[in-house]
């Protein structure tokens, strides 16, 4: 009995042993981050000559009076519910189209995944050269057919919905290979029993893929509506916010506020804002969306 319950206790420090320096690094890198930074949002912002001062929910009072921030956070979830949806869809359609036996396909996936591979900042520039008026590739291929230049990215109306198409053609790529993934790992014996009781690709489609590659969906929701809500580089290279902070969104704005206006406290009163908004949706993706999801 003895040595059981010994064998048992050193198998549980080993374990501990192991974890501890992934512990030690989220907690590091994550989880103190979080708890400063709620600390730090409840303070003024100071400077070399005036400490910070203890101001409590003042931050969060003035966030509620910025128009500025209802105007990002607008664009944010006008982004988000663009980016996500079509970018998941186009990354199913590529699996789909790509898992058959097709003339080319290696050629194909490569160019399907090129985009994801290639840095923010290169995709930013190559765009940025698409959407510059006269002489950019939009510009050029519209005065072909006798179309007049646009300010793509100078138009309040047009310059958000630009990054978006960008984006979309940037992330297809990557959750792509998710959907590849699971869809090889479905059994062929399910198209076969399909195909003997007579159901179309639709069908099919509709009652057996989809339904199976849901955990994928759900764990692809789940990266797209983080990466649509932590969007930097782009925005540094392509408009810095503009026109009229028409393109600046939420993360965007932290930066702003962080290292142009020096406003740190403030910066770390819309971080707060920032987690709190992505900690509720993931809870939700997983705890209504998940439960949703049935399969054998």
């Amino acid at each position: 009995m003895k040595p059981t319950f010994q064998l048992r206790y050193w198998n549980q420090i080993n374990g501990w042993l192991l974890v501890l320096p992934a512990v030690f690094m989220i907690s590091l890198f994550t989880h103190y981050p979080i708890v400063s930074n709620l600390f730090h949002s409840l303070f003024s912002m100071g400077t070399a000559t005036r400490p910070e001062i203890f101001i409590g929910l003042e931050n969060y009072k003035y966030l509620l009076d910025d128009d500025i921030f209802w105007k990002v956070l607008k664009n944010n979830f006008i982004y988000s519910l663009c980016t996500v949806p079509f970018s998941i869809g186009i990354a199913l359609c590529m699996a789909l189209l790509i898992n058959r036996n097709i003339r080319g396909r290696s050629l194909v996936r490569m160019s399907f995944f090129t985009p994801t591979v290639l840095p923010m900042i290169a995709v930013a520039n190559i765009w940025l050269f698409f959407y510059t008026p006269e002489y950019g590739l939009f510009d050029q291929i519209f005065g072909f057919f006798g179309g007049d230049s646009h300010n793509w990215l100078g138009n309040p109306d047009s310059a958000l919905y630009c990054l978006i198409v960008m984006v979309i053609w940037k992330e297809s790529g990557f959750f792509m290979v998710f959907y590849l993934a699971a869809l090889q790992q479905l059994s062929p014996e399910l198209k076969e029993a399909g195909l003997v009781e007579g159901s179309g690709s639709w069908y099919y489609f509709r009652r057996v893929t989809f339904p199976l590659l849901m955990p994928t969906t759900l764990f692809v929701t789940v990266n797209a509506v983080v990466n649509s809500f932590k969007l930097v580089d782009h925005l540094v290279i392509m408009t810095k916010g503009g026109p009229d902070n028409a393109t600046s969104l939420l993360l965007y704005y932290i930066y702003e506020n962080a290292f142009s206006f020096w406003d740190t406290s403030y910066a770390a009163t819309l971080t707060v804002v920032l987690v709190l908004i992505l900690a509720a949706i993931t809870i939700f993706q997983f705890a209504v969306v998940e439960k949703r999801i049935h399969y054998q």
